[in-house]
């Protein structure tokens, strides 16, 4: 039994549910207890109080990502589910939802099962599993969806591929509308990417690579707005990219059809110009875009039409990525970097203000899965970040606790910085079904958790240097 906390003073904000001022925030028995003196008068005054303080720093709900890549199993050479939820910790996240592609990919009952037990055992963040659409992700066959739902998975995606027939992804709308979950597109057409590798533009032109139009991801978003509106179901957009796939999820959510999105922190920072020098850190899928591309994002984040921000954690080896930028595999990662750079890219330059930013990163990843969460209401799970957007950190990718090296952002010096100097500055309250009970200081950022796998940690600062278009 772990003794009572408190985060003395610190900024306390809860978008949930309007709340932005400084006060102490309680925690106990892996629940949120209270705020200020309306914390109950008896847990005030246990004497075995464990108080940390927080001042000058935020505390919010646990930061979600929506999109992550953990590669367990079959792929641990590259991530596992221990070092990509210790990633998460590391960068303010106490929960992320996981894509199925894996080897062999979450399409069997057992796989999800695995996931889920696998993530307690570990007891680092929160493992939301997401299934596969289709067996072996082969866009056949669909999988047993509601077999898959009970076990634990939250949404199902073939993410890596698309549903690319569109029979087979009316039928899942169809059911997964009755199980209130959503479908999530890796929006793409194959044809129309072909063997691109990057953007289809003047970058791909002047430096002789393959592009891939952003028609590639648009046509596939139109689709399936139009499934959306026939069946009623739910389709959330991963990783958008192009300017006329924000157009179309602005239109299709003023027709009032049922489709949500996001975005990543790369696709807000860089363009295709960072590909200019052959640097695989910069090849990932969909393709870093044009700079009228990066605008309408950013656009379609402040007005809403981007409903949550995610990292589209993808790591692989050093052996993968040093290739040459043709055969090199897509994806980077964003687990410790990304709350620095979306502070950096959306809330310095005062686009977003950083309620708002949060809010995006908490309560509506919940929202887009249909669950409940993101909020520091007495009584709710005891899911809390701390970090001090005030202050600076410069990226280190070989001091990653994620396997993976493979991001853009090393080297730049972000806003987000740890909350304490001391090492190892997380906060970690086990649930019921959890096999340890941990708390432990982290160096970045600190999080608390109570179902599922729990986590504490302070995400470090982030900020990229002043070229948004190139990497560092």
């Amino acid at each position: 039994m772990t003794s009572p906390l408190c985060l003395r003073g610190g900024r306390v904000l809860d978008p949930s549910r309007g709340i932005d001022r400084s006060q102490d925030l309680w925690i106990d028995q892996g629940r949120i207890a209270g705020w200020g003196e309306d914390a109950p008068a008896a847990l005030r005054s246990k004497p075995d109080v464990e108080i940390v303080d927080v001042r000058g720093a935020v505390v919010c709900p646990g930061l979600v990502d929506i999109h992550v890549h953990l590669r367990e199993p079959g792929q641990e050479e590259r991530e596992t589910i221990e070092t990509g939820t210790r990633a998460a910790v590391r960068g303010g996240f106490t929960a992320v939802a996981c894509m199925p592609n894996t080897d062999p990919p979450l399409d069997e009952r057992p796989r999800i099962e695995y996931v889920v037990r696998r993530a307690l055992e570990v007891g680092l963040a929160r493992v939301f599993p997401i299934a596969a659409v289709t067996r072996g992700q082969l866009g056949e066959q669909l999988t047993e969806i509601e077999d898959l739902v009970e076990a634990g998975a939250v949404a199902i995606s073939d993410d890596g591929k698309p549903v690319r027939n569109a029979e087979i992804m009316r039928r899942a709308l169809e059911l997964t509308r009755e199980l209130k979950i959503p479908v999530i597109q890796h929006a793409e057409d194959p044809d129309l990417k072909g063997a691109g590798v990057m953007h289809e533009g003047w970058v791909s032109t002047r430096i002789g690579l393959k592009g891939i139009p952003d028609a590639a991801e648009s046509v596939m978003v139109a689709r399936d707005a139009l499934l959306a509106e026939l069946t009623g179901g739910r389709v959330h957009v991963a990783h958008v990219s192009a300017a006329r796939s924000v157009e179309i999820i602005r239109r299709a959510k003023a027709r009032g059809i049922r489709m949500t999105a996001e975005t990543a922190p790369h696709y807000l920072v860089l363009t295709d110009e960072a590909a200019a020098e052959y640097d695989t850190r910069a090849k990932m899928n969909p393709p870093l875009r044009s700079e009228r591309d990066r605008d309408a994002l950013l656009e379609g984040v402040v007005d809403g039409t981007i409903d949550c921000l995610a990292t589209d954690h993808a790591p692989h080896t050093e052996i993968d990525k040093d290739g040459d930028f043709d055969s090199a595999p897509f994806g980077i990662i964003g687990l410790e970097t990304a709350l620095g750079v979306y502070v950096r890219a959306l809330v310095e330059p005062g686009l977003l203000t950083l309620p708002e930013l949060i809010a995006r990163m908490t309560v509506k990843p919940y929202e887009v899965l249909g669950r409940r969460g993101g909020t520091l209401a007495p009584g709710s799970d005891a899911d809390v970040t701390v970090f001090d957007p005030s202050r600076r950190w410069t990226v280190r990718a070989p001091e990653f606790a994620s396997k993976g090296r493979n991001t853009p952002f090393d080297g730049w010096e972000l806003p987000g910085h740890r909350a304490s100097e001391t090492s190892d500055s997380s906060f970690s309250f086990p649930h019921q079904d959890a096999p340890t009970t941990t708390r432990s200081i982290s160096q970045r950022s600190t999080t608390v958790t109570e179902r599922g796998p729990k986590s504490g940690a302070l995400p470090t600062s982030h900020r990229p240097r002043p070229q948004r278009s190139t990497i560092s």
